[in-house]
């Protein structure tokens, strides 16, 4: 069970029939008051039941140092909740104001080179900064002192996508936190130097203020060290969310308290895993970028996020109508796909859809970015899009608060085995562990089969079968929890540069797999990466590339599944352990070369399709409670089974 599982939670607070709520973000700002009440009427009609409220508002809320106008938001409150609307109000911390920021420059960010961040985008504020911090809450204590009892607040939303630009400070402020933090981790200075293995490379501290953030420096920074201030970074922002926290519980105890996570492609600074029993509910931001796994992306972070919510209603806090503007080529969406996406997020336990945002910008770096009103208005295939959406979430009432139903398959993801498994110095810099999680996903859903993408602190013994894709950093704890799963039943899959190191990024000595190599039963002596364009090929088939190995069977009952053509080496292999199993794969296959392994791995887990053979591949099916959804992997109608009737292109079905 995660540690999200074990904290009580609160849904958005308002009276009345459970529903699946449905809004964007909102900025009135941006626009004359005349439009404002345009914009609730075009609301009502697109059935908008909430809106996210003064996200990038500092500088409008307060103009200068001790000075506020709240007069337009409590007008903006007001229309709203006469509208039926109700508020999730940011806190506004998101970007300080032009006055803060001339005021304290010693505020903004600076990057590894030693370079300041400058205003003039967002986010350009250091999460360490004893003065930031202090502007902030001031800030934070206006807003919920003044709208603690309006009948439009039903959620806080503390600041925005916490570290999306921001994460990565090098200050002089960093320095100092980082060393507070490390005291606090290591206790004293010679427990540090062994965890970093400073003995290399003359690096030994003796003191504590010797310690830097890992600045640019003439070489590889060390790779402890490097772990360490990424551990630091994603606490740092955690922090500020608690601090935030702490002031809208003391003033507005009964009203809950989110923020945006940013679960989506390769977001990986921040460990939401960690970060998860913070809020009173999760929310997410998800943008789909495109490519020929775009969509089955777009289903795995929805899982992931459902699992990091502990399979609790969660909040799809931004996602986008058609294009967005950050992309190299910003392509609109298909017919078909504004609903798909949307739902699929419900499918996976999203109890509200949101979008950036409700009125498209005229002006700024977003102006491209699609809205729920775009710039041609009400008359347009967005804007009827969305209204039909909206229709369909309110008939969709019933799958409100009914619980995700739990797959035959965990997919395990483990952000620290992101961050080290990426980092320079190794093997190869070809690797991503992302990308990898997201074959087996992608090459289950081919199989018609069911997976939760499962955090390491989750439940993982209710799966009959496990897999764990570059599980890179496996403490000796972690490895007793996956021998035990294995010997109660439980048959894990593994696979290349997995068990390598410790919680230290130390190598587990005495051949590789290291922490997993008796569990396994097999040996390997040296990696093998490949080249870019070169490959090996399988005696199944399957071609692997990026990665390869001389793996030695070490244990008799150990079965070889599949072997490199060239050597008959093995390259896949199951021992029986217990009354499971511990399978490793040592190349990387892609989501076509998984399809000719999985069969072998699934059935001795009992693991099959749970949908009819002619729907396999083609159709993705998730569960909450009693509703199936039926989700169209094509671009083509399917004919359903029995004569259920059809399944439009890009479409999804709930039964």
């Amino acid at each position: 069970m995660s540690s999200s599982e074990n904290t009580p939670r609160r849904w958005i607070r308002r009276a009345g029939e459970a529903r699946l709520e449905f809004g964007a973000d909102y900025n009135p700002e941006q626009w004359p008051r005349a439009v404002w009440d345009d914009d609730v009427r075009a609301m009502r009609e697109a059935g908008v039941t909430i809106v996210s409220l003064a996200i990038f508002s500092w500088a409008r809320l307060q103009p200068a140092e001790g000075a506020y106008d709240f007069a337009w938001l409590d007008d903006a409150m007001d229309l709203l909740h006469a509208g039926g609307i109700a508020v999730d109000l940011a806190t506004a911390t998101a970007s300080p104001p032009p006055w803060l920021t001339t005021k304290h420059p010693e505020i903004l960010p600076v990057n590894a080179g030693g370079s300041t961040v400058w205003p003039g985008a967002r986010q350009h504020w250091r999460p360490t900064s004893p003065v930031f911090r202090e502007h902030a809450l001031r800030l934070v204590r206006a807003l919920a002192t003044r709208y603690r009892d309006h009948p439009a607040l039903v959620a806080w939303h503390v600041n925005n996508e916490l570290g999306c630009h921001n994460v990565y400070d090098f200050s002089d402020d960093a320095a100092a936190a980082f060393r507070g933090w490390l005291r606090d981790r290591y206790g004293g200075i010679d427990a540090l130097n062994e965890a970093w293995g400073t003995a290399f490379w003359s690096q030994q501290y003796s003191d504590w203020e010797q310690i830097l953030p890992p600045r640019l420096a003439a070489s590889h920074p060390n790779p402890t060290q490097q772990l360490d201030f990424k551990r630091f970074s994603s606490d740092a922002l955690k922090e500020h969310l608690r601090a935030e926290k702490a002031v809208l519980r003391e003033i507005t105890p009964d009203v809950p308290v989110t923020t945006n996570f940013m679960v989506m492609g390769e977001q990986k600074p921040m460990n939401y895993a960690d970060w998860a029993a913070e809020v009173d509910f999760v929310s997410n931001d998800h943008y789909v970028v495109p490519g020929p796994q775009a969509r089955d992306e777009l289903s795995f972070s929805a899982n992931l996020t459902g699992m990091l919510a502990g399979g609790r209603p969660w909040f799809l806090m931004e996602h986008s109508t058609s294009a967005v503007n950050w992309q190299p080529v910003n392509v609109p969406k298909r017919p078909g796909e504004l609903a798909r996406d949307s739902l699929t997020h419900v499918a996976y336990g999203a109890d509200a859809v949101c979008f950036f945002q409700w009125r498209q910008s005229r002006a700024g770096a977003e102006k491209y970015h699609s809205a729920m009103l775009p710039h041609a208005g009400t008359d347009s295939a967005v804007f009827r899009g969305v209204a039909e959406l909206g229709k369909r979430l309110r008939d969709l009432a019933p799958v409100a608060g009914t619980p995700r139903t739990p797959a035959p398959v965990g997919i395990v993801f483990d952000w620290e085995s992101w961050w080290v498994a990426e980092q320079d110095s190794h093997p190869t810099d070809r690797l991503r562990y992302r990308r990898e999680a997201l074959d087996w996903y992608t090459a289950l859903l081919d199989q018609g089969i069911r997976a939760d993408v499962v955090p390491t602190g989750g439940d993982l013994e209710r799966y009959p079968m496990l897999i764990a894709p570059i599980l890179h950093v496996v403490p000796a704890a972690l490895a007793g929890r996956l021998t035990r799963y294995a010997e109660n039943g439980g048959h894990l899959v593994t696979t290349y540069f997995s068990g390598i190191v410790d919680e230290n990024d130390h190598v587990w000595l005495g051949g590789y797999p290291g922490a997993l190599r008796d569990l396994l039963g097999i040996r390997i002596e040296e990696f093998t990466p490949l080249l870019d364009g070169d490959s090996v090929a399988l005696d199944n088939g399957a071609t692997g590339t990026l990665w390869t190995e001389r793996v030695d069977v070490a244990d008799s009952g150990v079965e070889v599944l599949a072997r490199y053509r060239d050597g008959k080496q093995a390259a896949i292999t199951r021992r029986p352990v217990g009354t499971g199993s511990a399978s490793y794969v040592s190349t990387r296959l892609g989501a076509a070369g998984l399809a000719t392994i999985l069969p072998s791995l699934l059935r001795p887990a009992g693991v099959a399709s749970e949908l009819p053979p002619e729907l396999r591949g083609r159709v993705e099916l998730a569960i909450r409670g009693e509703h199936r959804f039926l989700i169209n992997r094509t671009d083509e109608p399917i004919d359903l089974p029995g004569g259920a009737g059809v399944l439009d292109a890009r479409s999804v079905l709930v039964i």
